[in-house]
């Protein structure tokens, strides 16, 4: 297996990548205790492909790119899993002559032999890189419903003892978390009805029904959901929220655990937030490269407010803290106020808002100004004690990053001033708002092209923005115009999707803007003023996503009017 310093000296000797860049590969890679091939990757530094194809050379082999191979899980499934992740290696596919091998260092023959030895077949070895691998090793995994099965067994049972019991609850609640996890989910949900409840993961922000159990297994369950967040077990009447660390094994992640009282029980959600070696970066938000050079640009100016906007579960934070990162410097002092903290980041100030003890927002920004930091970041602008702190912090030397509840970029500015923000200060404060949604990617496993459908031809000649960009693009033939979307398959499970990306609108304040927001001109027509000084609609950024294959029609005119 490679080091990460030697890795850093191949991509520098091959021209792959300049030294600083390197350099500051390896400097995050210690950050988020990662290592190099993974940060390079995640914080866009260098593509999948370029890197898996450095390391090919390296090791004179070809490059096994997953997302253009379908692995065959009874092939997968020819040698252990523990033998898999020993060795750093998974069987892809069965070609006919002989099985083909994935390895993070294809250049040991000794394990390529014990794996001709154990398979009895020949074999050829890629080279694979390790989320690949993380990924094939996924599908050892028995289903969510498999391992239910047996375990409820042993809770059932009359003759199983109280310790055999509490063991059997302690797995329960691993069983779903890892599920959760392997599955991709943001949250799962367990839900009482009157006989039953029912566990439902959101993927990709839609809802799925994964599990059905038994209703007398529920007070088990949320009890040892309750001990784990450090929650009162006691308490069954009032709403409770805590917060756990889950251990996988080769890393962790932070479940935030939401328990509310309703009619038929106690209803649980899990959301699952990313470990900091999972986080995604700036530039794998979906950014366009001028939307990201307007980003970088404005965050890189010592004061002023950046918003950005968008209802909830649209990925507001996830660009925030994209942003923190960034920032992120031994030079700067970073405060935020959050409700609720969801990643601690090394290096920052990070205060949790408390109505208990009267730390609101509005009080704690002000308790955060007195400390003097130089970066300020607010999650969430929700009342006009809170607007008029943070506008003032910006006006007076400080970076301000929050968020505002608002449907597009120029209607935060309006916002503002309806929360008693005098229009001046606006004006003089805001650089940039960001208004995002997010859509499902089409899964690339399984993506292909179609023809466009009858349904989806209405839709275009019902919407003139469209066929401006069609025809910007020299398609006036709608006939030969080609989409995308996934067919479904294993990796996606069945949905034609994998993962979200966000569509967003980036709007930088200009002479001309600031000086309508002065004159309290509506959100029209500072759309309008900023369209024409070159700013991209939601829907125009997600409809060049469609037209690239990256998701489908339907999902950005969902997302962009919503």
């Amino acid at each position: 297996m490679l080091s990460d310093k030697k890795l850093r000296d191949i991509l520098v000797k091959e021209n792959y990548l300049t030294a600083a860049e390197a350099d500051r590969g390896l400097a995050l890679a210690k950050e988020y205790d990662s290592s190099l091939g993974e940060v390079l990757v995640t914080e866009g530094i260098v593509s999948k492909e370029l890197l898996g194809q450095a390391l090919a050379e390296y090791f004179k082999v070809d490059f096994l790119n997953l997302n253009k191979v379908k692995p065959d899980r009874l092939v997968v499934q020819l040698i252990p899993e523990v033998m898999a992740k020993a060795k750093r290696l998974a069987l892809v596919r069965d070609n006919g002559q002989e099985l083909i091998l994935g390895m993070d260092d294809p250049s040991d023959q000794t394990t390529v032999n014990l794996i001709k030895k154990k398979t009895g077949r020949s074999v050829k070895a890629y080279l694979m890189l390790k989320q690949d691998l993380a990924e094939l090793w996924s599908l050892y995994r028995s289903s969510l419903a498999d391992e239910f099965k047996a375990i409820l067994k042993i809770l059932a049972s009359a003759k199983a003892s109280e310790e055999d019991k509490e063991n059997a609850t302690i797995t329960i609640v691993d069983i779903l978390l890892r599920h959760g996890n392997d599955s991709k989910a943001s949250d799962i949900h367990i839900e009482p009805y009157n006989k039953k409840v029912m566990v439902r993961f959101r993927i990709d922000g839609v809802m799925h029904d994964e599990l059905e159990i038994d209703k007398k297994f529920l007070e088990p369950i949320v009890s040892r959901i309750k001990i784990m967040a450090k929650m009162r077990t006691d308490e069954h009447r009032a709403a409770q929220d805590g917060k756990l660390r889950y251990d996988v094994g080769d890393g962790w992640f932070d479940v935030r655990v939401s328990i509310i009282p309703i009619v038929e029980g106690e209803n649980v959600v899990l959301r699952l937030l990313a470990s900091s070696n999972k986080r995604i970066g700036l530039t794998n938000l979906g950014l366009s490269t001028k939307d990201l050079k307007k980003v970088k640009h404005a965050i890189g100016r010592p004061h002023g407010m950046i918003l950005v906007t968008g209802p909830t579960g649209s990925g507001k934070t996830t660009t925030l803290y994209a942003v923190l990162t960034i920032l992120n410097k031994t030079d700067v002092h970073i405060a935020t106020i959050e409700d609720p903290v969801e990643y601690n980041i090394e290096g920052v100030s990070q205060i949790q808002v408390d109505p208990k003890t009267n730390l609101t927002f509005a009080t704690g920004l002000r308790a955060i100004v007195r400390q003097d930091p130089d970066i300020i970041m607010v999650g969430e602008i929700r009342d006009k004690e809170t607007a008029n702190i943070a506008v003032n912090s910006a006006l007076t030397g400080h970076l301000v990053l929050s968020t505002l509840h608002t449907n597009d970029a120029p209607t935060a500015l309006p916002r503002l001033i309806d929360m008693e923000v005098e229009p001046f200060l606006v004006a003089s404060t805001v650089n940039l708002i960001v208004a995002q949604r997010l859509v499902r990617k089409n899964c690339e496993k399984c993506r292909t092209a179609y023809k466009i459908t009858a349904e989806e031809k209405m839709i275009i000649d019902n919407e003139p923005l469209i066929q401006a960009m069609l025809k910007a693009r020299n398609i006036t033939n709608l006939d030969k115009l080609n989409l995308y979307r996934g067919q479904g398959c294993s990796v996606c499970g069945q949905t034609g999707f994998a993962g979200r990306i966000g569509i967003f609108e980036v709007m930088v304040m200009s002479e001309a803007l600031r000086a309508m927001v002065t004159d309290k001109a509506a959100s029209d027509a500072i759309m309008k003023a900023a369209r024409a000084a070159g700013m991209t609609t939601m829907l125009e950024d997600g409809l060049d996503k469609v037209f690239s294959g990256v998701t489908t029609l339907d999902e950005v005119l969902k997302a962009a009017r919503a």
